[in-house]
């Protein structure tokens, strides 16, 4: 028992009682076990931060990668359409990938329940508010841009 717990529960020169003792002695246990647990804890989280480290960088080289795959994939396309129809042709396909994806997470999120429902239709709101105001801007430059490919073309 360690002596500030003595000193307290001793008071005034009076011996401890035994339930003084014993909450004492529980006390110091359950202190010495915190110790132990964060001493383990700080163990356990220090070779967990180099993972979650090489994790982050991991997870840069995938998204360096998949540049790297797109300005490729654009290049092929520029061989046989103009560069901005080429582009035009990448995004729409990026996006109708990503709505795809979208609706299915979407899906998941509403079958898992009450909280990720509520989730799922706000990021649903959310999202069509955006569409609403993006792909008409989107749709109108891609058709200008055909357009003007197309007249180009039967000119020639």
């Amino acid at each position: 028992m360690s002596d500030a717990a003595a000193g307290r529960s001793g008071g005034f020169g009076r011996a401890a009682g035994p339930t003084d003792r014993l909450a004492a002695e529980v006390a110091e246990v359950v202190r010495a076990e915190i110790r132990e647990v964060r001493t383990h804890v700080l163990r356990a989280v220090r070779p967990a931060g180099v993972g979650l480290a090489l994790l982050a960088t991991a997870g840069g080289c995938v998204v360096l990668g998949a540049g790297a795959a797109s300005a490729t994939a654009l290049r092929l396309l520029e061989t046989f359409l103009p560069r901005r129809l080429a582009t035009a042709g990448l995004t729409g396909g990026y996006v109708v990938a990503a709505v795809v994806l979208g609706r299915a997470g979407l899906t998941q999120l509403r079958a898992a329940g009450s909280g990720p429902a509520w989730l799922a239709d706000e990021m649903q709101d959310a999202v069509s508010a955006t569409a609403s105001q993006v792909v008409p801007a989107g749709a109108a430059a891609v058709r200008e841009e055909f357009d003007r490919w197309a007249s180009d073309r039967q000119g020639h």
